[in-house]
């Protein structure tokens, strides 16, 4: 057995830690209130489902993958060199370090999840300068390190299923919202600055 799935495991809860419980932790800190919003959302509702597949698909991808890779489930041939597995495990790492650090640059805004009925500032300096969701587009880089790490169908199928629970909770839910709350200042924003690559994604740009 390679070291791989080691690796990703290993990177997998340090990504659960830092991004889940450390930043909470740091929220609770500076304000009294963890920031965990997922039990706002009301049974049945678009956020709801959404909380529990992405959940479902972060699992698949950052533990089922690599456990399956150590039993001996056969990697995909076109993504299985060495340099690929190598080069993927940096990337999951850079995308730890990369959603606990915009995590942090939101300051006390920070929030896990959405209540429909809280204002939070509209924070759009650091790295959310330059995309709208920098917190997401590491996590997206942190799980497509750790499929290409373990590359095996159910790793891709994890990071498919977190791909579009981050996509459906950005659009359906995290968007609307900020609509809602800040009206023309988002949408000033929103048409400046990418939804979670640079310039892509502009609300109201042909670029969407």
């Amino acid at each position: 057995m390679s070291g791989y799935p080691i690796l990703a495991l290993t990177l997998f809860f340090a990504w659960a830690l830092l991004a889940g419980v450390g930043r909470m932790l740091v929220q609770r800190r500076r304000t009294g209130d963890s920031g965990f919003r997922f039990t706002a959302a009301p049974r049945g509702t678009v956020q709801w489902w959404d909380n529990r597949i992405s959940g479902a698909g972060s699992v698949v991808a950052g533990v089922a993958g690599p456990i399956a890779d150590m039993v001996g489930l056969e990697p995909l041939a076109l993504l299985s060199a060495t340099a690929m597995r190598t080069t993927a495990v940096v990337v999951a790492a850079v995308g730890v370090a990369g959603t606990y650090a915009a995590q942090l640059a939101m300051g006390t805004a920070w929030r896990i999840g959405v209540d429909p009925s809280e204002r939070t500032d509209l924070v759009t300096s650091g790295p959310f300068a330059v995309v709208r969701n920098p917190i997401f587009t590491a996590a997206l880089i942190t799980f497509a390190g750790l499929a290409l790490a373990c590359p095996n169908l159910i790793s891709l199928i994890g990071f498919a299923v977190v791909l579009a629970g981050i996509q459906t909770q950005v659009r359906a839910v995290e968007e609307p919202h900020l609509v809602a709350i800040h009206g023309t200042a988002y949408a000033t924003y929103a048409a400046r600055v990418g939804r979670f690559l640079p310039l892509i994604g502009r609300l109201g740009r042909s670029s969407e």
